[in-house]
This record gives structure tokens, C-alpha cells and sequence, in this order.
């Protein structure tokens, strides 16, 4: 029996405490840099729609009034400015970015906000102010990328 080659227990044992350590290190990292990446998905995502809305406004001197518009496939006010309508990748396939768009009235400047349906990890919005609650993303024509506690607010 002693001539037997093998692991002895106490070695397979070693070996899936190691393998435990590693997995329970690099986990977590690969979570974090998916939520990063859904957070920048969405933030490019509300910026083309954003530009669209501003050539829109070029070819028409306005934008579309819309108040809480869902940007999907069926929706063509916006046919020619966008090559694919986004989806939101933090909200998972088949939900799409609303839109409120305002025309000139009075003082008030014609405007727009886009928002992310998606809920977003707070540590992954770097340079976004935010508060402490926040977990949406919104794009705003007067004050560019924000966070919103909820979509509408």
C-alpha cells in the first residue's frame, strides 16, 4: 500500500480552500465591473437618444411634445434619428427609455429629459452628483446626466 500514488484528503482539502479564496475575490470584482458597464451602456444609450432628440429639434425648430414617451420600436416620432432604438441593458431585454420633450412657453426654453428604466448600483455613477437614494439614471437638455430617485422625478 505505501508504494499507491494519490492526493491524501488533507491535500484535496488545500486545494478547494484555495479554489475557494480565489472564487470568493473574484466574484465579487467581476459583479461590480458588469454593473459598471451596464451604468455606461446606459449612460451612451441616453445620449443617442438625446442627439437624436436634438436633430430633431435642427430639421424642425422643436421638439417632439411628448410627456412620458416610450421609446420602443413602435414609436416613430423619432424615425430617421435613430438607427436602432436602445434597450436598457440594467433593466433587461424589452424595456426602453422614456422621454418627456417640451416646446417653448413664454420664458421657459424648450426642453427635454430622457430617462433609464433601469435600476442602477449608486457606486457605479462616477462624476454624477447624486443623492444619497438615487438609483436611476435621466438625461436632462439644461443639465445633462443626472440621477433621479425614480423614473418622472
Amino acid at each position: 500500500m505505501k508504494n499507491e500514488r494519490g492526493f491524501t484528503l488533507i491535500e484535496m482539502m488545500i486545494v478547494v480552500a484555495i479554489i475557494a479564496i480565489l472564487a470568493s475575490i473574484l466574484i465579487p470584482n467581476f459583479t461590480r465591473a458588469r454593473a459598471q458597464a451596464q451604468t455606461a451602456a446606459c449612460e451612451s444609450n441616453l445620449k443617442e437618444i438625446a442627439t437624436a432628440l436634438e436633430l430633431y429639434y435642427t430639421d424642425h425648430q422643436a421638439y417632439p411634445n411628448v410627456q412620458l414617451q416610450l421609446i420602443n420600436p413602435q414609436y416613430t416620432g423619432l424615425n430617421g434619428y435613430l438607427n436602432q432604438v436602445p434597450e436598457d441593458p440594467a433593466a433587461g431585454a424589452g424595456k426602453y427609455y422614456m422621454v418627456t420633450a417640451t416646446t417653448q412657453q413664454g420664458a421657459t426654453p424648450a426642453g427635454y429629459t430622457v430617462w433609464c428604466p433601469g435600476t442602477h448600483d449608486p457606486s457605479t455613477f462616477q462624476n454624477i452628483s447624486q443623492s444619497a437614494t438615487d438609483t436611476h439614471l435621466k438625461y436632462d437638455s439644461n443639465n445633462g446626466m443626472e440621477t433621479a430617485a425614480s423614473q418622472g422625478t
